[in-house]
């Protein structure tokens, strides 16, 4: 909840047309990795889920993108296709583009949940997006994952955490 609320206020301060809420960000961290518990790891103190989160192989089949390695699996651990990494399951090229050290331990961390939802808030906000325009809200969420049924459920999840957060 941490990591989510800190994105949200840096974006606010660095991007205030954007507009983007903590519940979109922690929406994405649940549907992607039930917020870093995926497949029993565990967000350490500092942030860090343990064991690495990595997605499966995006290899074209069962409904994945066709993704060839674009990291030499420096980062998801796979020299043939890329995987999503980490609490927030970015891909590694787009990892490479956009990450931010939020924590200021001096590494960008995808494993990082703090690290991983700065980085996730300046993707969604980049070009110029109004995260409060509905158009822009699924056409920054599809930018993220391209899965229909995905972003659907970041939807449904991020309208329960608001309508929740104002009970």
């Amino acid at each position: 909840m941490q990591a989510y609320g800190y994105a949200e206020l840096v974006a606010a301060q660095t991007t205030p047309a954007c507009r983007l809420s903590w519940t979109t960000l922690a929406a994405i961290g649940e549907v992607e990795s039930a917020h870093g518990s995926f497949n029993g790891a565990v967000l350490r103190a500092d942030g860090v889920s343990e064991p690495t989160i990595y997605g499966l192989p995006l290899d074209g089949k069962g409904g994945r993108q066709l993704v060839a390695d674009t990291d030499r699996g420096v980062l998801d651990a796979d020299t043939t296709f890329d995987r999503a990494i980490g609490p927030m399951q970015f891909i590694p090229s787009i990892w490479s583009a956009h990450a931010i050290d939020a924590d200021r331990d001096g590494v960008a961390n995808p494993n990082d949940i703090d690290d991983a939802a700065l980085t996730a808030a300046v993707f969604l906000c980049k070009g110029g997006r109004d995260m409060s325009r509905a158009d822009s809200w699924w056409e920054a969420i599809l930018a993220y994952n391209a899965i229909q049924p995905r972003a659907q459920k970041v939807f449904a999840t991020a309208d329960d955490y608001g309508r929740r957060s104002q009970a």
